[in-house]
């Protein structure tokens, strides 16, 4: 049986527009630079569907890395991008020793996103562990991303608030060790958890999409429908979020933004293809008609 939801702030135009996202006053600098970590020999695609994402939310330059192996097929699908290959496993996973390889790019960046595509828990866990301390902007945790969550909350309390975490309903309930039907019965008290627990925000995905805050803050929002829920989607949620960090919005303005912005990128869809059947590739070219929707 369901349980009572806690109080929350339904997301609509109006919510957003009384909170409004940082205006860029320049060139690409101004929009901010992203890193998007992720990708493995058999989901680059993920990383891919995640890094246009964060382009289309408005961020101004896009550096990409992924396993060496697959540095050619992504540079040539993100013409945009800084593309790096990194170390890898022999299943062609990023090994955790390519926090190294990182520096630089880490250091260049506004944001960071990590997780979209990797497939190897324990090594993505090292790399977390090994990248964080040293990063000082906002960072999100998408897909296995989370594995240094699930192994240890309290790791990214020494981000002291600036990191936006990215779970489907699943993640949610193997980030909490809990049964997936716990979730089910109470999506928006298991998000006010682990953010409580990770001193995190929370954006959990789903039919509704729950935000949470570690001060106990929780935004629903109802958009979107049932065309969402298709392989790519939750990628392509993770880089409006890793999007909106970089170009300056506060974690939880980003993943209050990006749950209507997603949502209401597969109405447009659903209204134009059918409800069924559009592609998660096909959602980060409405994010930009979204957002001036939202401006109007």
């Amino acid at each position: 049986m369901s349980r009572p939801q806690p109080d929350s702030t339904l997301i609509t135009p109006q919510v957003l527009r009384g909170w409004r996202l940082p205006e860029p006053t320049g060139g690409k600098e101004a929009r901010g630079s992203i890193l998007v970590v992720g990708g493995s020999a058999e989901t680059l695609g993920a990383v891919l569907l995640a890094a246009e994402a964060t382009l289309r939310s408005g961020a101004g330059k896009l550096q990409v890395a992924v396993p060496r192996s697959l540095v050619g097929f992504a540079a040539q699908a993100l013409p945009e991008a800084l593309v790096r290959g990194l170390h890898e496993t022999e299943d062609g996973a990023i090994a955790g020793s390519a926090a190294g390889q990182l520096a630089d790019l880490a250091g260049r960046a506004s944001a960071m996103l990590i997780g979209p595509g990797m497939s190897d828990e324990e090594q993505t866990r090292h790399l977390v562990e090994a990248l964080l301390p040293g990063f000082q902007g906002p960072v999100a945790l998408d897909a296995l991303g989370l594995a240094a969550v699930t192994a240890d909350p309290t790791c990214l309390h020494q981000l002291t608030g600036r990191a936006v975490l990215t779970p489907n309903p699943t993640e949610l309930a193997i980030a909490l060790h809990v049964e997936p039907e716990e979730i089910d019965a109470d999506p928006s008290g298991a998000a006010l958890r682990l953010a409580d627990q990770a001193q995190a925000v929370v954006g959990l995905g789903g039919a509704t999409s729950w935000i949470a805050t570690p001060d106990g803050r929780l935004w629903e929002d109802q958009s979107g429908g049932a065309g969402l829920g298709v392989s790519g989607s939750g990628d392509v949620r993770a880089g409006v979020v890793a999007g909106l960090l970089a170009r300056g919005a506060e974690p939880a303005q980003a993943a209050v933004w990006a749950a209507h912005l997603h949502g209401r990128a597969g109405e447009r869809l659903a209204a134009r293809v059918g409800r069924l059947g559009f592609l998660a590739r096909e959602l980060p070219p409405e994010i930009p008609r979204v957002l001036a929707e939202v401006d109007l």
